[in-house]
């Protein structure tokens, strides 16, 4: 019984593994027309990606559940969820941000030949991921509260971008997500977020009483009209309402 905690954890590492495999595929097709015309297109390859991270997400959720359900903590099942968090939510993500700046640079004239070192810098948000999961390893105070923001919260960030791309009609939104200086500072400023001394608000409910969960209740309230209305556009949005909150109610945090 104490090894199905774990069983779930690795379930976890396999989601990841599988949306690196998916994000390092190209993603990226181009269609030349009769004219000679260039058109560049994000495929579902890297969409599939952000799904297998929010399985893991999922999963990751889970296994801290079915632990505590089981009493089967253990030093082991922190060191292990750690592990498979790294990959699933830094590396996975670094992958997409690399994937999205490459076809934001093959926009442009010569993009084909884009220098590996203007890409390179998706990977700061793996490291910082891995730094934020190193220091929560040895904090013992964030039971109840988050110092920095979770890492897979930034992940489902990042995992939502291509599928706002993909399934989006709308030219501006499409552009948006594309745009390498937006990339950048969605690299840096997230990697600042997980690294950051913010206290953030933590998903776990002590009790279910409604005064005691108000910031709960309206990011779950956002996210469940911004799922209507916005779709995949949600996501952003519930992370910087999670953000928000958070600072609101940061006396309320420590």
């Amino acid at each position: 019984m104490k090894q199905i905690p774990n069983i779930f954890t690795l379930l976890n590492l396999f989601f990841g593994c599988i949306a690196i495999v998916f994000a390092l595929q190209s993603g990226i097709d181009v269609v030349y027309t009769q004219d000679g015309e260039q058109f560049i297109k994000l495929t579902e390859k890297i969409c599939y990606a952000s799904l297998f991270i929010g399985l893991a997400a999922g999963i990751d959720f889970l296994d801290g559940f079915v632990a505590r359900l089981l009493n089967a903590t253990s030093p082991m099942g922190k060191q292990l969820d750690s592990l498979a968090d790294v990959v699933s939510f830094g590396v996975a993500p670094g992958v997409i941000f690399y994937q999205l700046l490459r076809m934001s640079f093959i926009r442009e004239n010569e993009g084909f030949e884009t220098s590996m070192l203007l890409l390179i810098p998706a990977f700061i948000f793996s490291c910082a991921g891995a730094y934020r999961l190193a220091r929560f390893n040895i904090d013992e105070s964030q039971s109840s509260t988050f110092i920095g923001v979770p890492i897979p919260a930034a992940a489902m960030f990042v995992a939502s971008l291509p599928l706002i791309q993909f399934y989006t009609s709308n030219d501006y939104v499409y552009n948006l997500v594309d745009n390498k200086y937006l990339l950048y500072a969605l690299i840096i400023i997230l990697s600042w977020l997980m690294v950051s001394n913010l206290p953030m608000m933590s998903f776990k409910f002590k009790d279910y009483k409604i005064k005691n969960n108000v910031p709960k209740l309206i990011l779950i309230g956002t996210a469940i009209v911004g799922a209507i209305f916005f779709h995949w556009i949600a996501v952003p949005i519930t992370f910087l309402c999670y953000i928000i909150l958070s600072i609101i109610y940061k006396n309320k945090l420590t």
